[in-house]
Parts: structure tokens; C-alpha cells; sequence
């Protein structure tokens, strides 16, 4: 028998969208943003590679109740991705961490699946993971991107900007001179080109940012803020930079997407 028959089956790689209620006052039903196949993925996969530990095992918890888990909650394996990895992201340019994610696809390379996980919405994207992405595909690993809400695609599609030519800048700096350089430069971009700018802040810095957006932008440059993306209390707004000047900002604990552009 041939070397190659004898290795076992590889595993995949699944990219196991969350859903967007995390660290929200209230959660909604799983089955309101995510499809059953998705769910019954999650639910048969037991390595996990996540950014946090403990959301990824309430989430499993949550699932557990519409689906029988494979193994038992304690027993299931999961690695989180290293600290350094959490803020600057992990693919090696900017400042970014370097992470050789290899070493976490072992399970993969012994015959299971091997799910990638972030606490909110779709992993890899606006967050830590397309380091293990990458590994998965070097080491000849099939990747699977399984359907489930993206936070920045919803809001985007919401805001009435320009949906062919986008462009997602992150964080904007906290400090206020680099944050109004900030905003005037993507402004200048999102005017000049079309291209509509999205980025996102941490729920408690929600309305600093709407304040200073409000103040900085042109009064006719178009603002759009969604907050609550696929909850009940979902808040979807898009106006003149104007317009929101004394405007109610986004509630403290709900994440958030901006979008700036005409």
C-alpha cells in the first residue's frame, strides 16, 4: 500500500459566521440570521480555532440548543488566536502581526474539520483569522465559507452609496487631530472617485465619531450609520453629513458601520 493511501481523509476548513448580537443588550434567535445548514456545520464540527475562547463556547451553546453538538461542550477543542493578532490583524503588512497558522490546522491535516470562528459576523473579515485562511490553503486544505450574516455587506447594501466601488478602512484614529485628517482624506477620496468608504468603532466611541463626522464632513456629504444589523432594534440611517447634527448616535453597547460617500 502506497504512502498516500495510508494518510487519512484531510479535514476542512470552515469559516463559521457568527451571529452580530454579540455584546448587545439582547439576542436574537439564531435561526433569524443564520440557516439551518450552517447551524448543523457548526454543530458537527468539534476543533475550533476562534478569537475568544468564551464566546466561542456560549455560541456553541446557543447552537446546542437547536442542534445536538457532536461532543459535549467540555470536550470540544479550541485554540484561540493569539492576542497580538486582535488589533493590529495578522497578515503581515502595516504593523500587523505575523502568525505562522499552520501549527493550528493540525487536526485538518488528521482527518477533521476544523472550524474558524470571531465573535461576530463572518471571521476573517474586519476580523482576526485570514492568517489560518492562508495556512489552510498552502497546506492544500479545502476552504469552506459557510452563509451567515457580514455586517459591512448589509450596511452597505442599506445606505443607498455606491455598491460597485467600496473601499473598508477599519478604525478611524482616536486622537482628534489624526481622526478629522482621517475623515477629510476619505471624504476627499469617496467625493473625488465614488468610491464609498466604510468603517466601523467600538460601540462606546459610537457617538464621539458620529459627532466628529458630523462636524468635519462637507454639509452635503452623504452619511450612513447601521446599528443593530439584523436585530430587532436594527437602525438603519443615510443623510446629509447635515442632517445628523444633533442626531441621535448609536446606542453604547451596538455595534456599528459608517459609510461616507455621494
Amino acid at each position: 500500500m502506497s504512502m498516500a493511501a495510508e494518510r487519512p481523509p484531510r479535514g476542512r476548513l470552515l469559516l463559521v459566521p457568527a451571529p452580530l448580537d454579540f455584546g448587545c443588550e439582547a439576542q436574537a434567535p439564531l435561526t433569524d440570521a443564520l440557516p439551518a445548514s450552517t447551524l448543523q456545520a457548526a454543530a458537527r464540527t468539534t476543533h475550533w480555532v476562534c478569537e475568544n475562547a468564551k464566546s466561542a463556547r456560549a455560541y456553541l451553546k446557543r447552537i446546542a440548543e437547536l442542534h445536538p453538538l457532536a461532543c459535549p461542550l467540555q470536550e470540544q477543542h479550541i485554540t484561540e488566536l493569539p492576542r497580538a493578532v486582535h488589533k493590529k490583524g495578522d497578515h503581515g503588512a502595516d504593523g500587523a502581526a505575523r502568525l505562522d497558522a499552520g501549527s493550528l490546522l493540525a487536526p485538518a491535516l488528521a482527518g477533521h474539520d476544523v472550524g474558524l470562528l470571531s465573535e461576530a459576523g463572518m471571521p476573517a473579515i474586519a476580523d482576526p483569522g485570514s492568517s489560518v485562511v492562508r495556512a489552510a490553503h498552502a497546506l492544500g486544505l479545502t476552504v469552506v465559507p459557510l452563509v451567515g450574516p457580514v455586517s459591512l455587506l448589509l450596511a452597505l447594501a442599506a445606505s443607498g452609496l455606491n455598491g460597485q466601488n467600496f473601499a473598508f478602512v477599519g478604525y478611524l484614529p482616536q486622537d482628534g487631530a489624526e481622526r478629522t485628517q482621517r475623515i477629510h482624506a476619505l471624504e476627499a477620496l469617496a467625493l473625488k472617485s465614488g468610491q464609498t468608504q466604510l468603517f466601523i468603532e467600538t460601540p462606546y466611541r459610537n457617538a464621539a465619531l458620529l459627532q466628529a463626522l458630523a462636524q468635519q464632513l462637507q454639509p452635503a456629504t452623504r452619511l450612513a450609520v447601521a446599528s443593530g444589523l439584523t436585530l430587532q432594534d436594527a437602525s438603519i440611517r443615510s443623510m446629509e453629513a447635515r442632517q445628523w447634527r444633533g442626531a441621535e448616535p448609536p446606542g453604547k453597547h451596538t455595534p456599528a458601520v459608517f459609510a461616507i460617500g455621494r
